[in-house]
C-alpha cells in the first residue's frame, strides 16, 4: 500500500484539529480571557529530549483555527532529528491565542514525534536489509491517519489504512468462507483491484494461498526456518509479510530470512510522548 503524504491529508488535519479544539477549548478559554485582548507575545517551543520531529502541519492548523494572526516559524522539518533543549519553533501574535492553542498544538507534536521517533528506532534495527517495516491498525482512536503519516517520517511504511482499502483474510474469515481458495475468489469478485492478503500459520496454508493467487501472504508466527523456506517456495510469486511475536531482539533475524515486509503494532501503540516545553515572553 502507498505511504500517506501531507498533500492527501489536508482535510484530515483540519478535522483532527477541529475535534481537538472542541474537546479542549469548548465554550471558551476562561483563563486566557484574563489577558488583555490586544496584548502581544512571542514564544518558543523546545524539546527536552532527542526526537524525530513530526506534526508541524497539525500544529500549524491549531494556531490557524485559534487565531489566524499567530505567526509560526519552524526551525526544523518533519522527519528531522532534534537534540535535547533544541528550539524548533518560534511563535508570535496575540498572547490569548498563543496560550489557548498551546496544549492542543503540543499534544499533536509530542504524540506524532513519539511515533516517528519509535519508527526511526525500529528502522535502524533493520538497516542494510531489504525488508520494509509496516505499521498496523493499532493506532490511537481518532489519530489513525496522523500516526500513519508519522510512521513514514520515521522511515517505516504504511500497511492498509483500514478495513476498506485492502483485504486481510485471517483464520476466522477463512473458516467462515469455507477455505482459503474460496475466500480469495470471493474477494476478487467483491472488489476487483483491491490488494488481497491472506494470513497463514503453516507452509501448507501458504501454498494454498499462493495457489489461490493471493497478492500478499502474512506468515503468522512461523519459525525462522519456515520463513526462509516460504521465501524459497514463493520465489517472488507473492509478497511475504512476517507478523506476530516479533520483538526488538528478533527483528533483525526475521528481516534476514528474506521476507518482504514485517508488520509491527508497536510502532504506533507503544509510544511515550516526547517531552516538550513552550516558553512565552511579552
Amino acid at each position: 500500500m502507498p505511504n500517506l503524504t501531507l498533500d492527501t491529508l489536508q482535510q484530515t488535519i483540519i478535522d483532527d484539529v477541529r475535534r481537538a479544539l472542541a474537546e479542549d477549548v469548548g465554550s471558551g478559554d476562561i483563563t486566557a480571557a484574563l489577558i488583555p485582548a490586544d496584548r502581544l507575545a512571542t514564544a518558543t517551543i523546545l524539546t527536552r529530549e532527542a526526537a524525530i520531529l513530526c506534526g508541524t502541519a497539525w500544529a500549524d492548523e491549531v494556531f490557524r483555527q485559534v487565531d489566524p494572526a499567530i505567526k509560526v516559524q519552524w526551525l526544523a522539518k518533519d522527519g528531522e532529528q532534534m537534540q535535547p533543549d533544541q528550539v524548533f519553533c518560534k511563535l508570535s501574535g496575540p498572547a490569548r491565542g498563543l496560550l489557548t492553542a498551546e496544549r492542543s498544538a503540543m499534544n499533536f507534536i509530542q504524540t506524532l514525534s513519539a511515533t516517528a521517533t519509535r519508527s526511526r528506532y525500529f528502522a535502524s534495527l533493520v538497516e542494510g536489509t531489504s525488508v520494509r517495516l509496516l505499521d498496523t491498525r493499532k493506532t490511537l482512536p481518532g489519530l489513525r491517519m496522523a500516526q500513519k503519516y508519522a510512521v513514514t517520517c520515521g522511515g517505516c511504511h504504511n500497511h492498509r489504512i483500514g478495513l476498506f482499502d485492502a483485504f486481510l483474510i485471517k483464520e476466522n474469515h477463512i473458516a467462515a468462507c469455507g477455505g482459503i481458495a474460496e475466500a480469495v475468489t470471493q474477494a476478487r469478485k467483491l472488489a476487483p483491484g483491491k490488494p488481497v492478503e491472506v494470513e497463514v500459520e503453516s507452509l501448507d496454508e501458504m501454498q494454498q494461498a499462493l495457489s489461490a493467487g493471493a497478492d500478499i501472504i502474512m506468515l503468522d508466527e512461523l519459525s525462522h526456518d519456515d520463513m526462509r523456506e516460504a521465501v524459497a517456495q514463493t520465489a517472488g510469486r507473492a509478497s511475504l509479510e512476517a507478523s506476530g511475536g516479533i520483538t526488538e531482539k528478533t527483528l533483525r533475524s526475521v528481516a534476514e530470512t528474506g521476507v518482504d515486509f514485517i508488520s509491527i503494532g508497536s510502532l504506533t501503540k507503544d509510544i511515550k510522548a516526547v517531552d516538550l516545553s513552550m516558553r512565552l515572553s511579552m
